[in-house]
């Protein structure tokens, strides 16, 4: 009987050190999630249609987004709210969302619902940025460029966008396709005015010499 409740006792305690844990790398885990679900999103698009219909394709895929977008708030939240922040996962979160970004777009490409010219800005502006705020790090004044309104209505136009348009079948007899063409069009113009935001900050670091 003694023996019983000892191994229950430590079975606990292995529990307890497990959830412990689980819940201190919990952020990292939604991140290596969410780049894991990239060769996912992209093996659906290749995959037969008498494997899986289109409309079926759309599902997932749209879905997958969404579950990858609501990650990348919570990763970040959780680390921020609890003091779960680390080194990788600084480094890792937003190459996470920038690959799926990446990815997503050029889906679209592929798929003919979205235009190549909005794809490059965006995927430009990213590099350009990722890049600026890179050399802004080297030289001490990274706060120069921090996050900036801007860039947040970017960020949520943009992925609403790629929601709405690797669903693309109506939702609740919505034009998803209509809404998500708007929303992109005005991702491209939000990520121009956000470059020439960040640019015009950097500038006269930039002129420094």
């Amino acid at each position: 009987m003694i023996s019983y409740y000892a191994r229950y006792f430590f079975s606990f305690r292995k529990l307890a050190a497990f959830k412990q844990v689980l819940w201190r790398n919990l952020p990292m885990l939604l991140t290596w999630a969410r780049i894991a679900m990239i060769p996912v999103l992209v093996g659906i698009d290749f995959l037969p249609n008498a494997e899986m219909s289109p409309h079926d394709k759309n599902v997932w895929q749209g879905a997958l987004f969404v579950i990858a977008a609501v990650t990348d708030y919570f990763d970040g939240f959780l680390a921020r709210r609890y003091q779960l922040v680390t080194r990788l996962g600084a480094f890792l979160d937003p190459v996470a969302d920038k690959l799926m970004v990446c990815a997503a777009l050029i889906l679209l490409v592929n798929q003919h619902r979205i235009g190549v010219l909005i794809t490059l800005i965006i995927i430009g502006r990213e590099i350009g940025i990722t890049a600026l705020r890179e050399w802004m790090s080297q030289i001490g004044k990274r706060d120069a460029v921090s996050v900036h309104w801007l860039g947040k209505a970017k960020a949520n136009a943009q992925m609403a966008a790629i929601a709405l348009l690797l669903w693309h079948d109506p939702l609740f007899e919505v034009n998803v396709v209509l809404i998500g063409h708007m929303l992109a069009v005005t991702a491209a113009v939000l990520t121009v005015w956000s470059a020439g935001h960040y640019l015009w900050l950097a500038a006269p670091h930039l002129r420094e010499k």
